[in-house]
């Protein structure tokens, strides 16, 4: 990769980290990444066109998804794209070459976090002026560098594509904070013909000029939404009168945090958020409860996500109150392929400003490439997850959180070479 190439991503990834957007709101990103692939001439499928519906978890109202388009169109986003998403995000761009050959397939997440970004000069992208315009809305994680090395493989695929053969499909994937997004695309039968699929996540404790080749330890996990509806009343007056929808909240906190750790392997369990109540001297009619299980294995995530909605309803039967529960978000286990673990170590080492191969790294979290890496692998396909090492000016969801751009060049450089070497099998 040239210099000017290097240059180009840095201003691109800078560009996106400064107009970061959480999930299912990143409608500038996406047009922004659609039209880059036009340009390069792949076929581009954008929001509706790539999703199955039905799998789509913690999507914002549809309120306050208008009120996200309205921004990114003042912030220059293309209508004309805004428009074919029809209300949701990512992008899928495809390249048949006409050619005998594999279906390749290619992950890059694009959302942004909840997080506001610190504005002290000591950081970076505050000091020198590509700090996110938007609140409490931060790249705080890497998916803006992720989304421009997929961009940068994009095109140098384009520049050598007579040499491919077969059908390379990139997905440029929204919500993946809280796992809400990979499953609709699983889902959507975009992968049921693919026989390798790659993705990577940069940083994660990997320095600068180092590639970890394989990343194991996924947690299952399911986010959900606990509502108990109950009856206000006169706290004082008539509390009788009264159902209470904090109390039913907070015997149903307690009692979860009393299921029993499982002896098959590693489970968790917690109550992110607990809301309720109005006022002191009335009777809480309303309460909301953000939760998440997660486990190591599927089954032990439905062995934490079973008890806990065994307590949630005995909790709204015990205080008489109505409950309603929504799924947020969920990812299940994956491993990689140990032939393309070696293929992914092979290549790196033969790319510019990689130096050495760093051990397999242990997610210890949940990560909702599962779902895509489990689709291709029930289809018959291999599928791998690595990590490209970065060195980073905080931890990973931080405010202070920056990267060494000097990823994005040898990133997208491992893709391509790894894109080129599959699709000669």
């Amino acid at each position: 990769m040239d210099n000017a190439m290097e240059q180009r991503l840095i201003q691109l990834r800078r560009e996106f980290h400064a107009h970061a957007e959480t999930g299912w709101t990143e409608f500038w990103t996406t047009a922004k990444i659609a039209g880059v692939l036009k340009s390069l001439g792949f076929r581009v499928s954008v929001g509706k066109e790539i999703l199955d519906l039905e799998s789509v978890m913690g999507r914002p109202p549809k309120d306050e998804i208008a009120n996200y388009i309205e921004r990114a169109v003042h912030q220059g986003a293309d209508p004309e794209w805004i428009k074919r998403m029809d209300g949701y995000t990512g992008a899928l761009a495809v390249l048949d070459t006409g050619k005998k050959g594999p279906t390749l397939a290619f992950r890059f997440d694009i959302d942004a976090v909840d997080v506001a970004e610190a504005a002290e000069e000591k950081h970076r992208p505050f000091r020198e002026g590509f700090a996110s315009m938007n609140e409490n809305a931060m790249h705080s994680c890497g998916h803006d560098a992720h989304a421009v090395i997929g961009l940068g493989f994009a095109e140098m695929l384009m520049d050598r594509k007579e040499e491919l053969k077969g059908v390379i499909k990139i997905i440029f994937q929204p919500a993946e904070e809280g796992v809400r997004g990979g499953k609709a695309i699983a889902m959507k039968g975009l992968l049921d013909d693919v026989d390798y699929f790659l993705g990577a996540h940069i940083g994660m404790g990997i320095p600068t000029g180092n590639v970890a080749p394989g990343c194991g330890d996924f947690l299952c996990t399911t986010k959900f939404d606990a509502v108990y509806k109950g009856k206000a009343a006169h706290a004082g007056g008539a509390p009788n009168e009264g159902k209470n929808a904090l109390l039913a909240a907070a015997s149903a906190t307690l009692a979860l945090a009393g299921i029993a750790p499982h002896k098959d392997g590693a489970t968790r369990l917690n109550v992110g958020v607990l809301h309720a109540g109005t006022g002191r001297n009335v009777v809480p009619s309303k309460a909301v409860m953000k939760v998440e299980t997660r486990g190591s294995t599927t089954a032990l995530n439905e062995y934490m996500y079973g008890r806990a909605m065994e307590i949630v309803e005995g909790a709204a039967t015990m205080y008489g109150v109505e409950l309603s529960v929504a799924k947020m978000g969920e990812a299940v286990d994956a491993f990689s392929d140990e032939e393309l673990v070696d293929l992914v170590a092979e290549k790196a080492l033969s790319i510019p400003g990689i130096e050495k191969l760093a051990p397999s790294v242990s997610l210890g979290g949940s990560e909702d490439v599962s779902w895509m890496m489990r689709a291709v692998q029930q289809h018959g396909g291999k599928a791998v997850y690595f990590v490209l090492g970065s060195d980073i000016a905080a931890g990973h969801h931080n405010e202070f959180f920056d990267v060494d751009e000097k990823v994005l060049s040898y990133g997208a450089a491992l893709f391509a070479d790894l894109a080129f070497a599959l699709s000669e099998r």
